[in-house]
């Protein structure tokens, strides 16, 4: 099996392309695998396994857990298209408050690595989205936060203008007021 790993304008966050076997049932592919995985820089083992179903419209994000909980997530589409979305915490880093986009789409069959220290967040551009994600810790309410989506420091182009959102994600605060221990 074969996968293509590339590196986004922030570099720690990778697109993740793997080889399908096509016949005429369909296709197969391996969606991880860990030594190759390991050879493109993603080390940390994944502990929990997590699929959500979105309709169109819908923004999650951007969401990410505090130290000691700080989660390293593996995103994919098993069905439909979203705006995949990355925004660097770590102060220190050079993309600090900086983000990085993918569009995930079933058909196309990327993934995305987004490490510890980043925010994350989608939205769905399909009529409806089912969407994985491998992580690196286990989820914990107390340790999860959020930064606002819609934070014009951060001036994320959404493709949508009006999304259906939590009211957790409606509270989430500004980039400059998160909670944020990240550093690099």
């Amino acid at each position: 099996m074969a996968f293509t790993f590339e590196r986004l304008d922030i570099r720690d966050v990778i697109a993740i392309r793997a080889e399908r076997h096509l016949d005429d049932r369909g296709y197969f592919k391996e969606t991880y695998r860990r030594e190759v995985f390991a050879e493109a820089g993603i080390t940390q083992p994944f502990v929990q396994d997590n699929l959500t179903r979105s309709v169109r419209g819908t923004l999650r994000g951007l969401h990410y857990q505090l130290p000691p909980a700080a989660q390293g997530k593996l995103i994919g589409v098993v069905h439909g298209r979203i705006f995949d979305v990355a925004v660097d915490l770590r102060r220190g880093a050079p993309t600090y408050g900086k983000w990085v986009s993918r569009v995930l789409d079933v058909e196309v069959g990327e993934m995305l690595w987004v490490p510890p220290g980043f925010a994350h967040g989608y939205c769905v551009m399909s009529e409806t989205a089912d969407v994985f994600y491998k992580v690196t810790d286990y989820f914990e309410p107390g340790l999860n936060r959020g930064v606002s989506w819609d934070d014009p420091k951060l001036g994320i182009q959404w493709p949508i203008d009006d999304p259906v959102l939590s009211d957790t994600d409606r509270r989430q605060p500004v980039f400059e007021q998160c909670d944020n221990p990240f550093r690099i």
